[in-house]
């Protein structure tokens, strides 16, 4: 059933969109009818940058099961990286370039 309900919060991060990559500042979410997927009703998330436009958008369309799934899974990735996922890390603190 349709809530008619958007949550949004405002985030830091990058999607990819038919131009291109772009930053992120924002995502919201809903249980609605889809627009392509072919369940009657999914949680869709919208992943954007409102500065850039309608093309800095990301849709995804998720069956309740498979948002379900991708919050444990996200949990999960969370959690094993433990402190790694603390905000002071760097991509160089996980991946340290080969010494020559």
């Amino acid at each position: 059933m349709c809530s008619y309900l958007t949550s949004a919060t405002a985030l830091e991060g990058s999607g990819k969109g038919a131009s291109g990559w772009f930053s992120l500042t924002s995502a919201m979410a809903y249980f609605d009818h889809p627009y392509h997927s072919s369940a009657e009703h999914t949680l869709n998330i919208d992943f954007l940058n409102e500065n850039e436009g309608p093309s800095a958008r990301v849709a995804v369309e998720l069956t309740a099961d498979s948002a379900r799934a991708l919050l444990r899974c996200i949990e999960e990735a969370l959690a094993a990286a433990g402190t790694a996922a603390a905000p002071s890390g760097s991509y160089e603190d996980c991946h340290p370039r080969p010494r020559s």
